[in-house]
């Protein structure tokens, strides 16, 4: 999901201390009674919305996760069942899925059904909604008709045929059609709770019902922290044995170090020299996430990054090795294309698909600031043009701004008559402008969905709602659609599709990748069973904490 560089002053450190509470705790009360456990954790900046229909980011995902169920949820990178009961194998040559629903029920008491499902589906792909991740839903018989506004979201291809039984019909087989069922964008809402809070839907915590381990309290739309408290309702609520979860958007990696090493704070993401700090911490742990960051040019609004010689010297002006080093600090890896290494692997020789796909092209990627020179050169030429001007659009932590400084930098002393002036701007509205296309050059990155390459080289093809800087390549569109169709049932032919199409958009600069994140992390140690999904999502059912 989109994330901000970095991931993560606006709030000061005193305002910060006051927002967050002790530690976890599990000790017992003068009656005998045990106290609540807690654990506090951070963000890197605010919740955007709680509507799933309109999810889109990294932190609204994560706390989706925590208090809404899907028909699946990840434990580590096994999914396994939440609202269903099983995990569904497809019938009539892989295009029906059929679940039985296990009884669960929403926080105000009413029963979560098939028809909660066909819902919220509905609501997700129906072009009114508006919603950025409608696309998931291509290959579900009649989604793509209905994104363009050709059919009815009634005529959706899934059905309740009973209260605890859905069907899903498929245009053709997608076989990573489950796996993609952990995404909000597929989670189930209360028809009830949209119609009776309207617009307010998602806004505030006040305006939702929760199916989930938690329920989320203490959200105004726009506030700094957060709380996350066990949800009785839930269907396995026995196996949530943290009471309450505080949350808090810390931007400030001193901050966040602080607050860790003063007991306020038992999971602490740091980047920078706090990052380099923390290596040598007994607590540290680096968490290598299916997660790439890269600089999107806006073809549409500056004509010259159509210019494919211009895409590439920006490419390989930059030292990748030396930004991770000097600025990051936190073992985060450079990236030759835009798909993570540990993401998939091919099934006939079990090579990492990102590996495999940088044979022969990491040339790209690699620092070259003299063929930088000489590419910019002839591109600038080829374009009419002498010198060039543009901004980069960051967001407003710490680390974003030393990241835009040293681009800054790195560009203009490789590329002659290249100007770049810095804009930065807060986490939800570096979302909207890159959304809107009201940007040069922005930094952002993306997180896996789901373990298949597609979930990344999906996004650029010329009419892909995350395609925010118009790249466009006929043969990359044919070849990911074909992956989606002619070749979704063939293993190996569709596995080729996708490394011909990552070649092509790292050969062309479509994006320009810069890193893979491993997240540098201070975590108390008390946590016990605390594991992350392929996205890089925690999930919260099953954790303890030792006494």
């Amino acid at each position: 999901m989109k994330k901000s560089i970095g991931f993560k002053l606006g709030a000061a450190a005193t305002v910060v201390f006051t927002l967050l509470t002790a530690c976890s705790t599990s000790s017992k009360s003068s009656s005998g009674a045990s106290a609540k456990t807690t654990w506090s954790r951070m963000e890197g900046d605010i919740i955007s919305t709680m509507d799933p229909s309109m999810i889109t980011d990294a932190i609204s995902g994560q706390a989706a996760t925590d208090t809404m169920d899907g028909l699946y949820r990840y434990d580590g990178s096994d999914l396994q069942p939440a609202v269903a009961k099983s995990v569904a194998k497809p019938t009539n040559n892989g295009t029906v899925y059929t679940y039985n629903l296990r009884n669960s029920k929403w926080s105000n008491g009413d029963d979560v059904t098939a028809s909660d499902f066909v819902f919220a589906w509905r609501r997700t792909v129906d072009p009114a909604t508006k919603s950025q991740y409608a696309y998931l839903y291509s290959g579900v018989k009649n989604a793509d008709k209905i994104m363009a506004g050709k059919a009815k979201a009634s005529t959706l291809g899934v059905k309740a045929l009973s209260k605890d039984k859905l069907q899903v019909t498929l245009e053709h087989p997608i076989p990573y059609f489950n796996t993609m069922l952990v995404n909000p964008a597929f989670f189930p809402q209360s028809e009830k709770a949209v119609g009776e809070y309207g617009k307010k839907f998602g806004t505030q915590s006040k305006y939702l019902v929760f199916n989930g381990p938690y329920k989320l309290t203490g959200w105004n739309g726009t506030n700094n922290s957060w709380k996350e408290v066990k949800n009785p309702t839930y269907w396995n609520a026995k196996n949530v044995h943290i009471d309450q979860i505080n949350v808090t958007a810390i931007k400030d990696p001193s901050t966040a170090m602080n607050l860790y090493q003063s007991g306020k704070l038992d999971d602490a993401s740091l980047t920078g020299d706090q990052a380099a700090v923390a290596k040598s911490k007994p607590d540290y742990q680096g968490v290598k996430q299916a997660s790439t960051f890269y600089l999107e040019l806006n073809e549409k609004k500056i004509p010259a990054f159509k210019n494919t010689k211009i895409r590439q010297a920006i490419g390989m002006s930059i030292n990748r090795e030396e930004y991770i080093k000097k600025v990051l600090q936190d073992g985060s890896i450079d990236a030759p294309n835009v798909t993570p290494q540990g993401l998939a692997q091919d099934p006939s020789t079990k090579e990492d698909f990102s590996k495999e796909a940088a044979k022969g092209y990491s040339q790209y990627t690699q620092y070259n600031p003299k063929e930088a020179k000489t590419l910019w050169t002839a591109g600038l030429k080829e374009a009419n043009l002498k010198t060039l001007s543009v901004e980069l659009l960051t967001d407003d932590t710490d680390n974003a701004k030393k990241s835009g400084e040293y681009l800054q930098n790195t560009l203009e002393k490789n590329l002659p008559g290249l100007k770049v002036t810095i804009a930065t701007v807060p986490f939800k509205t570096r979302l909207s402008r890159s959304q809107n296309g009201q940007f040069d050059m922005v930094m952002g990155g993306w997180s896996a969905d789901f373990p298949d390459p597609i979930t990344f080289l999906d996004l650029f093809t010329t009419d892909g709602s995350y395609n925010d800087g118009k790249w466009s390549n006929a043969q990359y569109d044919k070849l990911i659609e074909q992956s989606k169709t002619t070749y979704a049932t063939d293993a190996e032919k569709r596995w080729q599709a996708l490394i011909q199409a990552q070649q092509i958009l790292t050969k062309e600069q479509g994006i320009i990748p810069i890193y893979q994140r491993v997240q540098a992390h201070l975590v108390n140690p008390k946590v016990q069973n605390l594991k992350t999904a392929p996205g890089g999502s925690y999930n919260f059912v099953g954790v303890t904490l030792k006494k």
